[in-house]
């Protein structure tokens, strides 16, 4: 299944400018997604971070990462038209950096899942090379609000 960016913001709350999913590659619901961030030079964190490198910032990797996260969950059967939340952050692992005309795969699948909590094994991937790795926990409001 694939996703354009405007079919996952019926999915997410996330906006601009903290909204980074382009598009949904693949997608398994209760298994696994790839979705695709493209880092530009003119968005503003990029220069932001280290000044004259544009650089994507670490935490937005991670924040990707889990918007990434939220599509998968709330794809599946069980958490449609529900509300997903990062609720921490178990390991994460920065092994090179993301530059601007990067094209992000991000990679998450579902790892373990009980009730509406569970984790998440998560990858940030660069023309085949892992940049982040992390396990991402989530959990998903019961009664769908956003509060």
């Amino acid at each position: 299944m694939q996703l354009t960016s405007q079919e996952i913001q019926t999915l997410i709350p996330n906006r601009f400018p903290i909204f980074y999913m382009d598009g949904v590659t693949e997608l398994t619901p209760g298994e696994s997604i790839t979705a695709i961030k493209n880092v530009t030079a003119d968005e503003s964190f990029v220069n932001g971070y280290r000044p004259g490198e544009y650089i994507m910032p670490s935490a937005l990797i991670v924040e990707s990462l889990a918007q990434a996260a939220s599509i998968l969950i709330l794809k599946s059967p069980a958490f449609q038209h529900k509300t997903a939340y990062l609720g921490g952050i178990r390991k994460a692992e920065f092994l090179k950096d993301v530059k601007a005309s990067n094209q992000i795969a991000l990679k998450v699948t579902m790892k373990k899942q009980r009730d509406n909590m569970g984790i998440v094994s998560c990858e940030a991937v660069v023309a085949d090379e892992v940049c982040v790795r992390a396990e991402l926990m989530f959990i998903v409001a019961p009664d769908g609000s956003q509060d």
